[in-house]
């Protein structure tokens, strides 16, 4: 039997709710108090958060409901995505292997991140917010969000890594255009970002320390609350619309993917596309298919990482998550996949890796790229960085699947095109790349 090449829903079959995974989850491991040690309550965060996040944060409801606004919003993003066939690359790699892969790369802003933008900015304008401040690394969630605030009528502020910053100008061009503030990390700012530049003028920054710098930045500035592009659970929710729209693909093919694969920095695309597919798994107690999430290996937080409680920013102004993580002070070298350099990772996503559930590997910056590249001469589509690494273990269960005769299905999703990263794909071309490692922290 021949099967599609793209598989392609109608715009009503968009999802109408979010899947939670806490319900399905074996154990989850509650955030805590630093001072205190004890659970946080709502009030707690209701400086930082909106009350509807955070409802949804701690929601026992294994389904929430989309507002329709939201879903007015999604066709904006070209939802419901398309869901392809790499035949190109199948032929390149002479593999019995069928591969897929979810286009998260189509939307305005060329990633998934504006699934949880839009959702967010919703309920903070909903609760009369009018900033939302933010970190981003590689830019994809800052161009998200700058665009969600635009579209509600909300200002935006966002602290750019600066190593992205510097690496990736046409990102915060991007989100100026959208109508957003952009400040490089460490910054002048604020008084955590002072102390890291008396100390290190030329310091790269990291997303911990952009967090640090945004949440100083809300506290102080009347009607403004955060916004974060990964790691909490509402932010995972509302990116199960691309897992939920890739199971109705699959069930139109009637195939079970043998792997569900997504990149991973904080975890956001890989649960958008895998927990839909994990929740079914869970619930049936088994299933034929392996769930693979990809590391880069210069911040190895799953494969290297300690699983315990730490704290989600440098300067030790979040509360304390179990995550697998490097250390809230880990600082990574400044690699190209700048969304992938988070020192920790999702409590719900280090519940399952912790569990075996979830099967992490990680890819070196050289064998990312070099995927990256075979992707873009055989299906002639540019991927980000952090998605090249997806598609570098893709490509390594084809080449095994080939070397084993299996037919197998590999399913990765495609978070977001690479024709903002392009610097960092020539630098791999003329040699000037270096291969990843972990910096110390």
């Amino acid at each position: 039997m021949t099967l599609p090449t793209r598989v392609v829903l109608d715009q009503e079959e968009t999802p109408t709710k979010w899947y939670n995974i806490l319900p399905d989850l074996p154990t989850f491991p509650p955030p805590l108090n630093p001072a205190t040690r004890a659970p946080v309550s709502p009030d707690e965060l209701a400086g930082v958060f909106p009350m509807g996040l955070i409802r949804q944060e701690a929601s026992s409801d294994r389904f929430v409901d989309i507002p329709e606004e939201v879903q007015d919003a999604y066709r904006l993003l070209n939802r419901p995505s398309i869901l392809q066939r790499a035949t190109h690359l199948e032929q390149y790699l002479k593999t019995p292997a069928k591969i897929y892969f979810k286009r998260e790369d189509l939307g305005p802003t060329g990633s998934h991140k504006a699934n949880t933008a839009f959702a967010q900015a919703y309920y903070n304008r909903k609760e009369g917010v009018e900033q939302l401040v933010t970190e981003t690394g590689a830019g994809q969630w800052g161009s998200a969000l700058s665009l969600a605030t635009q579209y509600f009528g909300l200002k935006c502020k966002v602290f750019m890594v600066r190593a992205s910053f510097d690496q990736k100008p046409y990102r915060k061009h991007v989100m100026r255009l959208y109508g957003a503030e952009v400040t490089p990390s460490p910054s002048a700012e604020t008084s955590f970002g002072q102390k890291l530049l008396a100390e290190n003028p030329s310091h790269p920054g990291s997303l911990g320390i952009a967090i640090s710098e945004a949440l100083e930045f809300v506290v102080s500035h009347p009607n403004s609350k955060y916004s974060l592009g990964s790691v909490l659970n509402h932010v995972l929710l509302h990116q199960t619309v691309i897992g939920q729209e890739a199971q109705k693909q699959f069930q139109m093919l009637d195939v079970v993917p043998d792997y569900v694969i997504g990149c991973v920095g904080g975890g956001s695309n890989f649960a958008g596309f895998a927990y839909p597919f994990i929740g079914e798994a869970l619930r049936a107690g088994a299933g034929a298919t392996e769930f693979v999430a990809v590391e880069s290996e210069a911040v190895p937080s799953m494969t290297q990482g300690r699983y315990e409680y730490d704290f989600g920013d440098t300067a030790h102004l979040t509360p304390l998550l179990k995550m697998h993580t490097l250390g809230s002070g880990f600082i990574p070298s400044p690699i190209h996949a700048g969304g992938l350099r988070y020192h920790g990772l999702a409590p719900t996503l280090s519940v399952l890796v912790d569990a075996g559930i979830v099967k992490p590997r990680a890819v070196d910056q050289l064998a990312s790229f070099e995927a990256g590249r075979i992707f873009a001469t055989t299906e002639g589509i540019i991927p980000a960085p952090e998605s090249a690494h997806a598609i570098r273990a893709a490509i390594d269960l084809a080449v095994e699947a080939k070397r084993k005769n299996e037919p197998k299905v590999i399913a990765f999703n495609l978070s977001g095109h690479g024709l903002l990263d392009l610097e960092g794909y020539s630098a791999f071309l003329d040699g000037r790349l270096a291969a990843s490692s972990a910096a110390a922290g």
